[in-house]
């Protein structure tokens, strides 16, 4: 089993294809290609946290639907535009504002809100975030997880911390060209 982190999908809100510059002609279009790539990476025996925002403006059935649809155990870590039916959903493991987990020797903080500081942040712990769809500087050990940040897919933690390093390596790579 791998454990998954991402956040900000946006099922359902056509504000993302405008606002994000997500590229994709049509929210359906957007919606299938996300799914595609959710489950493309993640198996059924898998586990996701998504940091927030999962869908807006659609019925309650079809965030039923997309949870069905969508491959894995599912966690939701609330985000600003999830409304009722996202949160009344009975496809979610769990559902809550905030959560911490130890997962292969890291201690994560899991939010849809970017921290500027964080639980024994001082001693390694990681934050993990969205709502910022790529758009935030990060500071040392915190990572946006949204789709806008990962090539509109779930990740698990090592291309997450790995992601940092390969930023800095062509940020090194361009200064010396």
């Amino acid at each position: 089993m791998t454990v998954f982190f991402t956040s900000d999908t946006h099922f359902g809100d056509p504000r993302v294809l405008r606002i994000d510059k997500r590229p994709f002609k049509t929210i359906p279009e957007h919606d299938a290609a996300l799914m595609a790539n959710w489950n493309a990476v993640v198996s059924p025996e898998d586990e996701v946290w998504h940091l927030g925002d999962f869908a807006l403006h659609v019925r309650p059935e079809r965030v039923d639907e997309l949870l069905g649809l969508l491959n894995g155990r599912k966690h939701l870590i609330t985000g600003n535009n999830d409304g009722p039916a996202t949160l009344a959903a009975k496809g979610w493991a769990s559902v809550q504002a905030y959560a911490e987990l130890m997962l292969d020797g890291h201690a994560l903080v899991m939010c849809h809100y970017a921290f500027r500081t964080w639980k024994n942040m001082g001693r390694g712990w990681i934050d993990l975030h969205g709502h910022s769809h790529a758009k935030l500087k990060p500071q040392t050990r915190q990572f946006d997880v949204g789709v806008d940040a990962f090539d509109y897919r779930p990740v698990d933690l090592e291309t997450i911390l790995a992601s940092r390093t390969r930023r800095r390596k062509a940020s090194a790579d361009m200064v010396s060209d």
